[in-house]
């Protein structure tokens, strides 16, 4: 459960912009801010079901746009590169490459 949310919590940061104002309204509801599928249902007038049925079709959206467009793929592949290349300078004095990589820390 906890992979689940943190791997929708990475898709909804990269497609939002992609969804609909309802879409959006109820994965943050759901997921960044933890309300139940109760609390939305209450919040919206409308039956948990129906708060259940458009989450799950959004999850299965955005999965979809990471098929198509991979932005979390690369993220993650990005993210593993910069990782290796620190390690491999830890023990190094060259603070060029090392404000290099601050740098491109903190882009992503």
């Amino acid at each position: 459960m906890i992979d689940k949310t943190i791997r929708m919590n990475y898709l909804y940061d990269f497609y939002h912009a992609l969804l609909t104002e309802k879409q959006n309204q109820y994965m943050s509801m759901y997921y960044l801010d933890d309300w139940s599928l109760g609390e939305i249902a209450e919040h919206f007038s409308i039956s948990r079901q129906a708060v259940y049925d458009n989450i799950r079709r959004t999850e299965l959206l955005l999965e979809e746009y990471e098929e198509k467009l991979q932005l979390l793929k690369k993220y993650e592949e990005r993210r593993s590169k910069l990782n290796e290349l620190r390690d491999l300078l830890e023990d190094s004095s060259d603070t060029k490459l090392k404000q290099l990589i601050a740098g491109l820390e903190k882009i992503e």
